[in-house]
């Protein structure tokens, strides 16, 4: 294990601090995530016309993050990695502690995607900056994997937490196995918090007082449009279909979201090195293939099958988009590529995420008017269209020749 990290990561002394936080968060979101939809579907009472108003609330600060971080554009990325951690964990405070009517839980949903929009970019900098020459896409895999490792014990755990209170007598719609889950995940962000305190901040600043474009980074723009639009759909309406068509409870969408997390897990370091040794272009090209198939029985499977095989099609296919969703490392090393500097990359890894949000917060507003009015069919076969013609513009991506080079090698 030593010698495979020394092979990966410069010598920095952030890094295991960095990865112990990654791991705690990790797990902190399984918990969350791992309740969240039917949270909302059987507690806050959301349809799901509504849940597309409701994320699109929750992508607005992904869409800000722009300017966000601009007015932030005095702190460096270490003290950056401090607050987005510290702003995750008051958002889970205010679902512990506060009422569960819809404006409350949605002000503090977007209280927790604030803080885990700020991360998202600075994890990802950090992630490329601790890695070896040549190294960004196995050190993005790695990230990811042990991230997805906290993941899968997190949704285990609140599996565990439904199936002993459904034993002792709750129904699905009380909130006390919600709070408890709450407040585990609580904990740990806690523990996420104080462990970034300690970080050393790198004294490196990042190229936030203005809004950073470039026109070299245009494909990688137009890549994280589609990808966004695309990934909004099954984020957003993926879980909600097992719960609202195919009536799924907690305990499964958990141990649903488990399963995809240990794929992810696994895959995560294969894919990484993939990028590395292949090239991120055809990473990119090659997981639509997929796709297209995915969208196709995630929206046609009620109507292909009885409805209780159509359920396990659905949930094959919702974990099959989980692992050719990692493909999405490729675009930041391919920006990781194109930039200059640690700043250039880190300023345009941000700008691209208030880009993918831009189409996301749209794409949440009329999901859910398109599943009410025409249905999921053409919900999921505009995901896959999406995912075609984010391929077409991966397809236009010129290779630099060092990376050519190490791909031969």
């Amino acid at each position: 294990m030593n010698a495979s990290k020394e092979s990966i990561y410069k010598k920095d002394s952030n890094l295991k601090k960095f990865v112990a936080i990654v791991l705690l968060s990790g797990l902190a979101y399984g918990l969350y995530r791992g309740v969240q939809d039917n949270y909302l579907a059987e507690i806050v009472h959301i349809t799901e016309f509504e849940r597309g108003i409701v994320e699109f609330f929750r992508e607005l600060p992904g869409l800000l993050l722009i300017f966000i971080l601009a007015a932030m554009h005095r702190f460096g990325e270490t003290n950056l990695f401090k607050i987005g951690t510290a702003i995750m964990l008051a958002g889970i405070l205010g679902l512990l502690f506060m009422s569960s009517s819809k404006a409350v839980v949605i002000l503090f949903m977007v209280v927790f995607s604030t803080g885990e929009h700020v991360v998202m970019p600075i994890k990802s900098s950090m992630s490329l900056y601790f890695a070896k020459e040549h190294k960004g896409g196995t050190s993005l895999g790695v990230t990811s994997a042990i991230g997805k490792g906290g993941n899968i014990v997190g949704y285990f755990v609140v599996s565990i937490i439904f199936l002993i209170f459904a034993r002792l007598g709750f129904s699905r719609k009380d909130t006390i196995a919600f709070k408890t889950v709450f407040a585990i995940a609580a904990v740990l962000l806690v523990g996420s918090t104080l462990v970034a305190l300690t970080m050393k901040e790198s004294r490196q600043k990042v190229k936030r007082s203005r809004i950073y474009v470039r026109r070299k980074f245009f494909t990688f723009y137009m890549l994280e449009v589609f990808y966004g639009a695309r990934k909004q759909i099954f984020l957003t309406f993926g879980p909600y279909v097992l719960i609202l068509v195919y009536g799924a409870t907690t305990t499964t969408i958990s141990l649903l979201l488990a399963i995809c997390s240990l794929f992810g897990m696994l895959f995560s370091p294969a894919i990484g090195r993939l990028i590395d040794r292949i090239g991120y272009k055809v990473v990119m090209v090659t997981d639509t293939l997929i796709l297209v198939a995915v969208c196709f029985l995630y929206g046609f499977a009620h109507r292909l099958f009885p409805m209780h095989i159509a359920f396990y099609v659905v949930a094959v296919n919702f974990v099959l988009d989980s692992i050719i969703s990692l493909a999405s490392m490729a675009s930041n090393v391919y920006v990781m590529d194109l930039s200059d500097d640690r700043e250039e990359l880190t300023a345009t890894l941000t700008t691209g995420i208030s880009v993918n949000h831009l189409i996301s917060v749209i794409i949440a507003l009329l999901g859910g008017y398109i599943w009410k009015v025409i249905g999921i069919e053409v919900l999921f076969t505009i995901s896959a269209v999406l995912g075609i013609i984010n391929s077409i513009f991966a397809a236009t991506i010129t290779m630099p020749a060092s990376r050519l080079t190490q791909n031969q090698g």
